[in-house]
C-alpha cells in the first residue's frame, strides 16, 4: 500500500470513531427522541393543578372484566367535585340511549335533507341537459331533411340538363373547344 504504518492506524481510529457516532447517534434517534421530547412538551407547558380524584373501586376487584359502573350503575366517588360530570354519571343507561338515538335521528335527517337537495339538483342538470339535447336533434332533423331534399332537386336538375343536351345533340350541336386569345 502507499500509506504508511502510521496513516494506517491514523485512518482506523478515524473510521471506528465515525462508526461509534454513527451508532451512538442512532442508539439516541431510537430510544431517546421520543421521551426527549415529551420531556420538552411537558416543560413548555405551564402547569394546571387539578382536583384528585378519589376513587374507591376496591370494591370492584372480583369484576375482573367489568368496567366499574357499567355493570352495576355504581361509581363511588368519581366526579364528585364536578358537576356537569355528576350530571352526566346520574343519566340511566335509558337516558343515555335514547339521547344517542335522538342525536343519530338529528344526523340522519341532515343527511337526507343534503341528500334530497342534491337529487334535486341532479334532476334539473339533467332535465337542462335532456332539453338542450332535444333542441340538437331537431336541428340535425331540419339540417338532415334540408340535405335530401336539395339532393332530390340536384338529381332533378341533371336530369333536366340531359334531356336537354341530348335534344341539343339531336339537333346537330357539338361540343367545341373555345380558343381564347
Amino acid at each position: 500500500m502507499a500509506y504508511s504504518l502510521e496513516q494506517r492506524f491514523w485512518c482506523q481510529r478515524v473510521l471506528r470513531f465515525g462508526f461509534a457516532f454513527v451508532c451512538v447517534c442512532l442508539g439516541g434517534y431510537i430510544v431517546g427522541p421520543t421521551s426527549l421530547l415529551w420531556r420538552l412538551k411537558d416543560k413548555s407547558r405551564p402547569q394546571v393543578s387539578c382536583l384528585p380524584c378519589v376513587c374507591d373501586c376496591s370494591s370492584h376487584t372480583d369484576d375482573f372484566f367489568l368496567t366499574p359502573g357499567l355493570a352495576d350503575n355504581t361509581y363511588s366517588g368519581c366526579g364528585q367535585n364536578d358537576p356537569d360530570l355528576n350530571q352526566e354519571l346520574e343519566k340511566d343507561t335509558v337516558a343515555l340511549l335514547s339521547e344517542e338515538i335522538a342525536l343519530q335521528k338529528i344526523v340522519s335527517k341532515e343527511t337526507m335533507d343534503r341528500t334530497s337537495a342534491l337529487t334535486m339538483d341532479a334532476k334539473r342538470a339533467s332535465s337542462h341537459y335532456q332539453k338542450e339535447a332535444e333542441k340538437c336533434n331537431a336541428g340535425v332533423e331540419t339540417c338532415e331533411e334540408a340535405r335530401e331534399w336539395a339532393e332530390a332537386q340536384i338529381r332533378e336538375e341533371l336530369k333536366l340538363t340531359a334531356l336537354w343536351e341530348q335534344r341539343a345533340r339531336q339537333l346537330g350541336w357539338k361540343d367545341r373547344k373555345r380558343v381564347y386569345t
